[in-house]
């Protein structure tokens, strides 16, 4: 999910000059091309993140549209204050985005997992909750956070679906995708969960089970 996100970062970046991504002192063997190819759209502030939210608002209410990134809790519950007294209440175009989601790096312990996240940040005013579920709704889900207005958090994990859109299949924010039909169950996941659910569809079906299986990728609006 990263690389596809800082791909189509990337790409979008060396359109609009607006786009700047920030990070807190990660991600050094995946922003090298970001960085060679746009300089003056990266910036390294430090193991700071709560100083690279304030650093992303003021950008951002001087017309950029910026993405802060980190691992887990790091650039959400750590800068929560900040996410909403600066970025929410301004309404600035500030797009947090978490690499981690869930318990992705549950090695490292408690500090690391990222299990409350979604709810709280769900909970702060003029806030988009996006979750991808796959690679296709990645690289979607960051041209549509750079489309909108206001502030926006992606969550993405280390892992994701390998998962290509339908013909003339097109992304929206708040609007659920459905992978599979089925009519005696729906199964409703978020993020890389909805992996999970399509295997698990594939077992009911071999017991005549047919579900339904929607990725519900926005979770605000």
């Amino acid at each position: 999910m990263r690389d596809i996100f800082v791909q189509q970062l990337l790409e979008l970046a060396k359109l609009d000059r607006r786009l700047l991504l920030i990070t807190g002192d990660l991600g050094f063997s995946v922003f090298e091309k970001f960085a060679t190819a746009c300089p003056k759209q990266f910036l390294n502030v430090g193991v700071a993140e709560q100083n690279m939210t304030g650093i992303a608002t003021g950008l951002a209410l001087e017309g950029r549209v910026v993405f802060t990134y980190s691992i887990g809790n790091f650039p959400t519950l750590r800068c929560l204050e900040q996410i909403r007294n600066d970025a929410c209440y301004h309404e600035a175009n500030v797009n947090v985005v978490s690499i981690g989601g869930g318990f992705s790096y549950g090695a490292l312990g408690f500090s690391h997992h990222a299990t409350e996240d979604l709810a709280i940040l769900r909970a702060l005013p003029n806030m988009t909750v996006v979750a991808p579920g796959d690679t296709w709704e990645v690289s979607e889900a960051t041209k549509a956070l750079v489309q909108k207005k206001g502030v926006g958090f992606l969550r993405l994990d280390r892992a994701s679906m390998q998962r290509d859109a339908e013909v003339g299949e097109t992304f929206t924010l708040g609007k659920a995708r459905i992978y599979r039909d089925g009519t005696d169950a729906t199964l409703i996941a978020t993020g890389s969960i909805v992996e999970e659910a399509w295997k698990a569809a594939a077992v009911l079906s071999t017991q005549g089970i047919e579900c339904r299986v929607v990725s519900m990728h926005t979770l605000k609006p």
